[in-house]
């Protein structure tokens, strides 16, 4: 993002509202003006995936340019939505939760996408956007600073020195964004893990949750630990636990492809890479019981830990990746 975007549009005197919206920023919301809400903070949401959205997107992304109208007809909206707000060992996030499937889709072609019409997979249940460009901010600390300097007898501000210090940091104008979806947690159905529809829905959300929390705190605790395979591990691990109360090794694995140390087909191929299909098979063969093995150990880690957060049982989990060897061998 270029500064000069900002600044230009900023430079246009925009005010007035921007101080109410800062101060509902953590208040939590419910029902049918969540979408409108996240719309006033971010506006590209009121653009429609398509050819038209995609050019406008980056005028009012990096521009923060008005778009006219403000229409969220593309939504369909729900009362089950919900916009609430989790505290991590990482820092605060966002939670959006969208119960209408076809909702979770447009919000992730506007904001993942860049408002492209990209096919978001049938098995894609969350996604964490981190780094959301969240205008508000910049201006309330703006009116804040004109206020400010025009209390002390300043005449001439020097906004634009503000604007590049404020802004040397992103954390004071980005946003991170937890997006949950309705459904069974990675496609598995109610009676597969012994559980009414209800009640599997509900665990669901929560599993759904706090895996996609736990992408957040490793991603910026250990920023320098990349692998897939473990992360998707860690992830799914702290997602049961949070959900049941304890681990259980067998749901993972069966959210994985895993069964008796074994891949039988599951979500772990999407997270291995191979130059070929006969080499991915012999990779995931080989994964499969080095990962039933990490599991016992989480496990009984697990209990030993009990009561622990599950967002500090993350960080235990992910501080084990060296200790361990890692998975980076497949």
């Amino acid at each position: 993002m270029r500064g000069a975007s900002l600044m230009a549009y900023l430079d246009e005197g925009e005010s007035g509202e921007h101080m109410a919206d800062m101060t509902v920023n953590r208040t939590e919301i419910h029902g049918k003006d969540v979408l409108p809400t996240l719309a006033r903070r971010y506006r590209q949401l009121y653009l429609a995936p398509g050819e038209e959205g995609a050019e406008r997107y980056k005028a009012v992304v990096r521009r923060g340019e008005a778009v006219e109208g403000g229409s969220l007809a593309h939504f369909r909206g729900s009362e089950e939505d919900s916009l609430t707000w989790e505290e991590t060992p990482a820092g605060a996030a966002q939670i959006v939760t969208l119960h209408e499937r076809a909702d979770f889709e447009v919000f992730l072609q506007i904001m993942a996408h860049r408002c492209a019409e990209t096919a978001i997979p049938a098995t894609q249940g969350a996604m964490l956007l981190d780094g959301v460009i969240n205008w508000r901010r910049i201006e309330a600390h703006k009116d804040a600073f004109l206020a400010q300097r025009a209390a002390e007898g300043e005449t001439h501000p020097d906004w634009a020195a503000e604007f590049k210090r404020f802004t040397a940091d992103k954390a004071n104008y980005t946003d991170a964004l937890i997006v949950l979806s309705a459904g069974p947690y990675s496609g598995v159905g109610a009676a597969r893990v012994g559980l009414r529809e209800d009640e599997w829905l509900r665990r669901s959300l929560t599993i759904r949750k706090y895996h996609e929390c736990t992408h957040f705190v490793c991603r910026r605790k250990f920023p320098e630990w990349k692998d897939a395979v473990w992360d998707e591990l860690v992830a799914d691990c702290v997602g049961v636990y949070a959900a049941f109360g304890r681990l259980v090794p067998e749901l993972v694995e069966l959210f994985l492809g895993i069964d008796g140390g074994r891949y039988v087909g599951g979500r772990l191929e999407n997270y291995v890479d191979a130059p070929d299909a006969a080499e991915k098979a012999r990779r995931l063969d080989a994964l499969a019981p080095v990962l039933h093995g990490v599991l016992g150990k989480f496990e009984n880690n697990a209990r030993q830990q009990a009561g622990i957060a599950p967002l500090e049982l993350a960080l235990i989990y992910e501080s084990a990746y060296e200790e361990l060897g890692g998975l980076s061998e497949f």
